[in-house]
């Protein structure tokens, strides 16, 4: 079924929307100075390509430890993000989603375009895998918080 919804995705704007994504890389390539902020970019506008079947996570949740995206240093270039890219992508997600919506088919994509902005909102630090990898990953991190509060 997701392969279903990421060829229509494809075909119904997420073409556009994955070429915004590259555009924002390739500016911020083109900046040096935003060389750290383009992986992002790039990484967004590869998940943009085919969202069904994939989720985006940080990558301290995924790994366990932390990097230099999902620290402090992370952090700081989220909030650098945000002020210079992230606001008007994530504008240009709710356009998308909006647009989407007004059909009941489009309502799928219009989750996937809400998804996508508040993931441009602040990308760093965060890692693409396949949907079912981030449910283990969610269940064992819960699990492993569980037995923290039960003492064990």
């Amino acid at each position: 079924m997701s392969t279903i919804g990421n060829i229509i995705w494809f075909l119904f704007g997420g073409i556009i929307m994955t070429l915004l994504w590259a555009i924002a890389g390739v500016i911020m390539v083109l900046t040096i100075i935003g060389i750290p902020w383009a992986r992002a970019c790039f990484t967004l506008a590869q998940f943009n390509l085919c969202p069904f079947g994939r989720e985006l996570m940080n990558r301290k949740d995924l790994t366990g430890k932390e990097d230099i995206g999902t620290g402090s240093l992370g952090f700081v270039g989220n909030v650098i993000w945000f002020l210079f890219a992230g606001w008007w992508l994530a504008l240009c997600h709710v356009l998308a989603a909006c647009a989407s919506a007004v059909t009941i088919i489009g309502v799928p994509f219009a989750i996937q375009h809400i998804k996508l902005a508040a993931i441009s909102l602040a990308p760093i630090g965060k890692t693409i895998v396949k949907t079912h990898l981030a449910t283990a990953v969610h269940m064992q991190n819960a699990q492993g918080q569980l037995d923290r509060l039960r003492g064990k």
